[in-house]
Formats: structure tokens, sequence, C-alpha cells
């Protein structure tokens, strides 16, 4: 973050909440007439937009009114929040790919090509 931000949260924001990756949630302070109040986190580290959960996103972009509680149950559907891995050295690499042995599995046989009469 730069310093106009820290400059900014310091003098106008107010600290709402904070997530489990320790990222913190501010809203300004007071309520100008005619404008939606102003969001915005301040990353814990570098600054991803894939290490705000879900429910901080809404938040953040005025879905819901309300900032989420950190008691609020989850439900046994959900999953664990996970940040955009790509391009780290944590990403998905399919069977096959370059960086994961780049030696896919053979064909079984039961692969017929088609083939124009």
């Amino acid at each position: 973050m730069t310093i106009g931000t820290r400059l900014f949260t310091w003098m106008k924001g107010a600290l709402v909440g904070a997530d489990e990756f320790g990222n913190r949630y501010f809203k300004e302070r007071r309520d100008v007439s005619g404008r939606r109040e102003r969001r915005w986190v301040l990353y814990d580290g570098e600054a991803e937009a894939s290490r705000v959960p879900p429910e901080w996103h809404a938040w953040l972009h005025h879905t819901v009114a309300a900032a989420p509680l950190g008691d609020r149950p989850r439900r046994p559907w959900q999953l664990a929040h996970e940040p955009n891995l790509t391009g780290s050295p944590l990403a998905y690499r399919p069977p096959g790919h370059e960086f994961a042995g780049a030696r896919r599995a053979r064909a079984t046989g039961d692969y017929e090509p088609w083939r124009p009469d």
C-alpha cells in the first residue's frame, strides 16, 4: 500500500473488520450526501484481489449492506476460501503438463479418430 492510502485511511477510514488472511476492511467515517459510502481493503502482504473471501467481496461491492460477522457458521457444502494460485509453484498442473513431468497417460485403445469417408 502506498503512503497516500495509509494517510487516507488514517484520516477518513473507520475499521469495519478483518478476515482470516489478515486483510483489514474500512469504510469512510462520514457519509457524504448523494454518494455511496466508500469501502476499501488494506491487504496483509501482497495486494492480490483473489485473497478477498466472497463474503467480504460482496460487502466491498455493495452487494450486501452489512459487513460479514466472523462467527457465522459455514454450511457443509461450503469450502474454505483459497486465493488464485495461477502463476505460482502451487498452481494446478494437469497430467502431461511440461512442469509436471511432461508424460501423458497412454491411450487405452478405446479411442477411434474420426476419418472422413
